[in-house]
């Protein structure tokens, strides 16, 4: 096994394709032979939800009590088994609880680190963690780009979504430079795209030539799609509801795309420890 990816799906901006993106990319890599576990930063328990577990709050255990041990000094031992998914994924889910530990961190020592020591101590076991965070820039998400090595940034091809950039960028840029010096933005990913429209042409040609120059911009670009939409309340990723169609096709090339990203990344890596 590879040394494991710990990837933070995140945008302040909600409704731009981050629990999607963490779904289908995550099941595209289990598809690719690649052991995944995606984790639930957000109280909503969207991704949770998508994954067809349909009562969050009954759930044992969940991110909630994993960062409350962590915060108590407990050990993670095998009480704290993560669920098995129905698609080859490993899912530690959240619930509303979530909303009061948020509260909680603002009070504790190294509150920022609190979801990377469980994720140390599990990441053995797989070659890529996801992480779905909550559509804000507070301490949830805050842990989560502590606990990566890296960031994709799901956005729409709409005006606010690309101003939002900036700020988001600005944000992970203040994390890695104070917090986690390891931190790199994988690359931004076009969601939700109506190639139909000028407008949506417009603003993704617009979010290439502005942000290119600094950070990838994934060549696999998803379609705004109805199928798409209804996974969430199917709880299941596109390749069981629409495993022939052009979402489907997208989100595969993504988990090829981020799969030849980690292999030439590797490359640099070791290439660099040489010199």
């Amino acid at each position: 096994m590879d040394e494991c990816k710990v990837i933070a799906v995140t945008n302040q901006k909600g409704g731009v394709g981050k629990t999607t993106t963490t779904v289908n990319l995550g099941v595209g890599l289990a598809m690719q032979n690649k052991k995944v576990l995606l984790i639930d930063m957000d109280p909503q328990s969207s991704l949770t939800l998508s994954l067809g577990f349909r009562n969050p709050d009954d759930l044992y255990p969940t991110t909630t009590d994993v960062m409350n041990n962590v915060i108590e000094d407990g050990e993670i031992t095998k009480e704290f088994t993560v669920y098995k998914g129905s698609e080859g994924v490993d899912l530690l889910p959240a619930d509303l609880q979530l909303c009061g530990l948020e509260v909680q961190l603002v009070n504790e020592m190294s509150r920022e680190q609190v979801l990377k020591t469980y994720v140390d101590t599990v990441k053995n076991k797989y070659d890529f963690i996801l992480i779905d965070c909550m559509p804000s820039l507070g301490l949830l998400t805050f842990n989560a780009l502590c606990a990566a090595d890296s960031v994709i940034i799901p956005t729409q091809p709409e005006y606010l979504s690309a101003k939002g950039l900036e700020q988001l960028i600005g944000t992970i840029g203040r994390i890695k430079k104070r917090m986690n010096p390891s931190l790199r933005i994988d690359g931004i990913l076009l969601t939700m795209v109506d190639s139909r429209t000028l407008f949506s042409r417009d603003v993704s040609d617009l979010i290439r030539n502005t942000y290119s120059k600094y950070t990838k911009v994934y060549g696999s670009v998803i379609p705004r799609s109805v199928r798409a939409a209804e996974t969430s309340a199917e709880g299941k990723s596109i390749f069981l509801h629409d495993p022939n169609g052009k979402v489907a096709k997208a989100y595969e090339n993504l988990a090829k795309e981020v799969l030849d990203d980690g292999r030439a990344q590797r490359v640099k890596n070791r290439a660099d420890r040489v010199r």
